[in-house]
């Protein structure tokens, strides 16, 4: 992880639940790295309570989930549940996921940090996030199908609407693992890295969201998940009424007042 003047460490109750904030960005890291950070009940109530921080925290613009000592998550603890005692599974959708916070409906961008495996509930973690930054020989797969354990984190759903239909039957039906430049073309991967530089990688990436006016990204990253549920004409209005109350804001007639003073010349960020 890089160096940031502006970085300070928190641990959650949860020992298994790391979080540590650097500047607007939150790094979340699942920390059982003995069972290859796979999830028990304390764990998945961890992760919920984090990302509820980066809810509840204005001063918290980005979160990023990995895991510790080179491998994402392993899913749900198995041995936990053979034991009788593993993740609860609640029908009741306003209650958390069995792997924590994937029913969640979040209001800010999240970047998973994908390093070694991320399979099972643990590639419907990364799926829970907005994007996914992994090393080249990181591991995506619905491994639980070996072992009669269901998605039940919206990996059928998010695989389907984020992938498409036929990669994401590929997945959820084969349970093969997929890394490199497949997972890239899949939509598994949204950039690559080399291996030990995912975490890295993604902080560049959520320093680079937590730069840009935030109403205004927020607005349109909230349409493009809220669309899913309307049909195309309400859909459309409810992009230009969640557009129009940026405008109203003042953000936008700041941003085009810098673009007028000479800034973002050429397609430049600065």
């Amino acid at each position: 992880m890089s160096d940031d003047t502006d970085t300070r460490r928190d641990d959650t109750e949860q020992a298994s639940v790391l979080t540590e904030t650097l500047g607007p960005v939150l790094v979340i890291t699942i920390s059982r790295p003995e069972v290859r950070n796979a999830v028990d009940a304390p764990t998945a109530a961890g992760l919920l309570a984090a990302f509820e921080r980066l809810e509840s925290d204005d001063d918290l613009s980005v979160a990023i989930l990995t895991g510790a000592e080179g491998t994402f998550c392993a899913g749900a603890d198995l041995k936990a549940i053979s034991r009788g005692d593993g993740n609860r599974i609640e029908a009741d959708m306003s209650l958390p996921g069995p792997m924590g916070p994937t029913r969640m409906t979040l209001s800010k961008p999240t970047i998973a940090a994908v390093e070694g495996h991320a399979v099972a509930g643990g590639l419907e973690l990364a799926m829970f996030c907005d994007l996914r930054v992994a090393a080249r020989d990181a591991v995506f797969g619905v491994y639980c199908r070996r072992w009669g354990v269901p998605l039940i984190d919206g990996g059928t759903v998010r695989l389907s609407r984020m992938l498409g239909h036929s990669h994401a039957l590929d997945l959820i039906l084969t349970g093969r693992g997929v890394s490199g430049d497949e997972a890239r073309m899949m939509g598994l991967a949204n950039q690559l890295c080399e291996p030990g530089e995912a975490l890295d990688t993604a902080l560049d990436l959520a320093r680079s969201l937590a730069e840009f006016p935030q109403l205004c990204m927020n607005a349109d990253r909230r349409s493009s998940y809220e669309q899913w549920d309307l049909p195309f004409a309400e859909a459309m209005a409810a992009e230009t009424a969640g557009g129009l109350e940026v405008v109203r804001s003042g953000e936008t007639r700041d941003g085009a007042t810098r673009f007028a003073d000479g800034a973002g010349r050429h397609g430049t960020f600065d």
